[in-house]
Order: C-alpha cells, then structure tokens, then sequence
C-alpha cells in the first residue's frame, strides 16, 4: 500500500512539473511575440559638427569648444569660469590639452557633460 501511494504521489509531483515547464514556455513565447511585435524605439543619436561649423562659436557670448571629438557650448559658463577668459583661448576649437591640464579638479570631468551637444565629425 505504501508502495501504491508513494508511487501516485510521484506520479502528480511529475505531472506538476510538466504543467508548469508547459505554462513557463508557453508565457516565453508569448513575450517573444510580444517583444517582436512591439515597435522599435528610435534611437538618440548625437548631433554631429565639422570643425568649421565649431569654429565660428569663438566669443564670449557664444563659446563652444571640443574636447575628445565631442562639442560642448559651454556660453553659460564663460562667466564663472576660475581661470578667467583663459577658457576663451581655445574658444571654438579643440580645448581637450586645455581642459585635461593640471589646473582643473577631478569635478570638471563631469560638470562638463552637462554642456555637451554633439559629435565632431
């Protein structure tokens, strides 16, 4: 008897199994259909500048520079800048030997992405 029980008890842990494997790969499949079905989110890309198009943002009131082949306007920040109109030396050019000086803290590295633009091309 203990043998008959043990087995019927072996027998529902099993179809158990094989329920939930079935219900577990059924819902995969649906949110494969789902997920392919969706539709595809544009992507961001950057806006991309010519060296020409960066150079003519050379003033104070209009001051972009390029650091690593990313543009950055930093016009808002010409003002508070510590080191002066030194950050106007390399306005609307590549300022990257500049802004990697020992002058600037570590801080620098990531206020500056919040000036960032684009995309040197």
């Amino acid at each position: 008897m203990i043998a008959v029980i043990g087995l019927l008890l072996g027998f529902l842990v099993s179809a158990l199994f094989l329920i939930q494997g079935k219900r577990r790969r059924t819902n995969d499949n649906q949110e494969k259909k789902r997920s392919s079905s969706e539709p595809v989110e544009d992507v961001v890309r950057p806006k991309s500048y010519s060296k020409s198009e960066v150079a003519v943002h050379n003033k104070r009131n209009d001051c972009w520079i390029i650091i690593k082949d990313k543009v950055y306007d930093i016009t808002s920040y010409v003002e508070e800048h510590p080191g002066g109109d030194a950050i106007l030396d390399h306005a609307g050019d590549d300022s990257t030997d500049g802004f990697f000086g020992p002058q600037h803290a570590t801080r620098v590295f990531d206020m500056i992405e919040d000036f960032y633009i684009g995309e040197l091309h």
